[in-house]
């Protein structure tokens, strides 16, 4: 659990770094593929196999997300604006940089992901309350450390390596500003309340489904709601986001219809194995009986 909170704790803040090194488009892209690493680490860490069609399924999905997100006006016109304020000052060796900080978010959600999972398999009956608890238990220590220890470790070395301000306090600034805007309290409590709720709905899919299943949500997520604002707000949807939508649904329903088929297959051969139990116990009790003599040969002897 130590691991999950770490790698869960520290992903974020590598992919907001490496915005500064990188173009907006190449973040989109790298975040829409959020499926690959997941799926990579439960086949080279964890040794799991899946199903030819799960490959498939995570494909599509992952193209799809992809062409639909790169295809959203807006995405488009903060990609190009990024891009702008890039170009000026941006080099090659700052792209590798950006690219590297860009992989560690990539593998650190892969990380949190796939341990997850494992943690699930392998210590049963963990429920996924007991691993929300403990998840956001560790996660509340880690970040009150780095809150607090924060300060002192700018003015070091290894804060000076990372980018970190050596003027600022990032705890007291954040009081600081509610404080001055006291709306914002109640505006950080409601999206932390959200986010409670959000969090029993994602570790019960955890729990029950797998974490690629969750993966494959959350990348979808974002499309879906720009699918709710055309429908809501009248926007528009070009042509490319029609074939990113046709493949992101043409995968998921894929798999519900894989899915159903092999659960339907699981009943069928449970059903073929409790008749052939149940006939097994029969021919059993019958040649008990045949070997039993008759009750008036009994009285005989």
């Amino acid at each position: 659990m130590l691991l999950v909170s770490v790698t869960s704790a520290l992903a974020a803040p590598f992919g907001t770094a490496s915005l500064k090194y990188i173009d907006y488009i190449t973040f989109l892209l790298a975040k829409s593929c959020k499926l690959l690493p997941v799926m990579a680490l439960h086949l080279t860490v964890f040794r799991r196999s899946y199903p030819l069609y799960k490959y498939l399924v995570v494909a599509l999905v992952t193209l799809g997300v992809a062409l639909f997100t790169l295809n959203h006006p807006e995405e488009a016109a903060k990609a190009v604006k990024h891009s702008a304020k890039k170009s000026m000052s941006a080099q090659e060796n700052q792209l590798y940089w950006g690219l590297f900080l860009l992989s560690v978010n990539l593998l650190f959600d892969g990380i949190t992901n796939s341990t997850q999972d494992f943690i699930f398999t392998t210590f049963k009956p963990y429920s996924g309350p007991q691993m929300m608890c403990s998840h956001n238990l560790l996660q509340t220590l880690l970040t009150s450390t780095y809150l607090l220890a924060g300060p002192s470790v700018a003015t070091t070395a290894v804060g000076q390596w990372i980018g970190m301000s050596s003027t600022s306090n990032e705890l007291a600034d954040a009081i600081a500003f509610i404080q001055r805007h006291p709306r914002v309290g109640y505006d950080v409590l409601a999206f932390s309340l959200c986010g409670a709720i959000g969090q029993v709905f994602i570790f019960h899919t955890l729990q029950v489904y797998s974490s690629l299943l969750l993966v494959t949500v959350t990348v979808t997520r974002k499309m879906m709601s720009m699918i709710l604002s055309v429908v809501w707000f009248g926007h528009k949807i070009h042509g490319m986001q029609w074939l990113g939508i046709a493949l992101v649904f043409g995968g998921i329903g894929g798999e519900a219809v894989m899915n159903r088929r092999e659960k339907l297959e699981k009943q069928r051969k449970e059903r073929a194995r409790r008749l052939s139990d149940a006939g097994r116990e029969r021919k059993k009790v019958a040649e008990m009986r045949s070997h039993q003599p008759p009750a008036e040969e009994k009285k005989q002897k």
